[in-house]
């Protein structure tokens, strides 16, 4: 990545984060891990934005930890995820991209404290890895009465689960939640592969059915967005084409190489031809952030339900149900075209974009960190 070698990477990605009291919870339900969370923070520090809290949320999904020892359990959803294609092969190449990238001075470390659940305490128990619920009080302490949180997912929903059973009152603060990655349509089939008999359960939400259900039933002010609709956003070369501007930002440039190595991937390894599907992530911040002039988003009312039965067959579908539903907001469709030219825009925006800096002496501060 050349472009590594021109700008001070302290002012990367600048454009998509505000001096909010904003934060990160990674859930390991899935497919991120301990190696997740340094990723997060190389990217945050890419940003200027090691202020930001990283939180870890629970290893298990709800119900499937054992009552004695809650760091063991059953692994009745996650051992649905594969270790090839479609799996752990995904987040380990995402692992190994990210190693071109600057390592931030946070690093991920394990449970040192006897107060947070350790067999023991070491010498800096201060230095240990936050959890999620510590995180998510963070972030309410500095909430004025009047302020809301908007929360933005696309992984299994563990974390905010556990955080609306610890304190019914806290979903008065927020204010908006867009899950991601949904499958609401019975007329298309869902993404859960290795689960033949489970046909149109979407894999977030099979991870963590009951947590799922928990979310849907709190009484929070609901956006979905559907897998259907995020099939919509799945051109590598569309996306590539929007980013090829003669006059591109740093972040344009970093952005336009990660996705062509995507492409190359996709185009040449049998094991990446479903990598286009994950251009659709981006689609939750265009719709918090974007212009929706530009985006032309169609959403109409909805009453679902989440099954989260035990049974592998059913659980994680999301429901039409008119009589006993929860009222939600579903993205319906969006101008695919639209979505990438706003993308690029974004990532255009001088304004916001990094400050020149000295190159040799980020890689001193990179070297000095151990």
């Amino acid at each position: 990545m050349e472009i590594l070698e021109r700008v001070d990477l302290r002012g990367y990605f600048r454009s998509f984060a505000s001096r909010l009291d904003d934060a990160i919870i990674v859930s390991p339900t899935g497919w991120a891990n301990a190696a997740t969370i340094d990723v997060v923070y190389d990217l945050l520090h890419m940003m200027g934005r090691d202020d930001i809290p990283v939180g870890l949320g629970d290893m298990l999904a709800l119900n499937q930890s054992d009552p004695t020892s809650p760091s063991v359990g059953d692994c009745l959803y996650a051992k649905a995820i594969p270790q090839g294609c479609g799996g752990f092969l995904d987040s380990d190449t995402l692992y190994g991209l990210a190693r071109d990238l600057p390592r931030s001075a946070r690093r991920y470390i394990a449970e040192t404290s006897v107060a947070h659940g350790a067999p023991s305490n070491t010498d800096s128990p201060g230095l240990r890895q936050p959890l999620a619920l510590e995180v998510w009080q963070h972030v309410t302490k500095s909430v004025s009465e009047v302020s809301k949180i908007t929360v933005l997912t696309n992984g299994p929903l563990t974390s905010l689960a556990k955080i609306i059973s610890s304190d019914k009152n806290l979903t008065s603060l927020i204010k908006l939640t867009l899950w991601e990655d949904i499958n609401i349509n019975k007329s298309d089939r869902g993404n859960i592969f290795t689960v033949p008999s489970n046909a149109y359960a979407e894999f977030n939400m099979f991870l963590d059915p009951l947590a799922a259900k928990t979310v849907l039933e709190s009484g929070l002010n609901i956006t979905i967005i559907p897998l259907a609709t995020q099939r919509n956003l799945t051109s590598f070369e569309m996306m590539l084409n929007s980013l090829n501007s003669t006059d591109r930002t740093p972040e344009s440039q970093f952005v336009h190489q990660l996705l062509a190595r995507l492409h190359a991937l996709h185009q040449d390894h049998r094991s990446y031809k479903h990598v286009g599907m994950f251009l659709g992530e981006v689609l939750g911040a265009m719709v918090l952030g974007g212009d929706h002039a530009v985006l032309k988003p169609k959403l109409r009312d909805e009453q679902v339900k989440v099954i989260a039965e035990g049974s592998e067959s059913k659980d994680g579908q999301i429901l039409i149900d008119k009589l006993h539903g929860r009222r939600v907001q579903i993205l319906e469709s969006i101008d695919s075209r639209g979505c990438y030219e706003s993308f690029a825009s974004k990532l255009n925006d001088k304004i916001q974009s990094a400050i020149i800096g000295s190159f040799e002496e980020q890689r001193k501060a990179w070297i000095n960190i151990t």
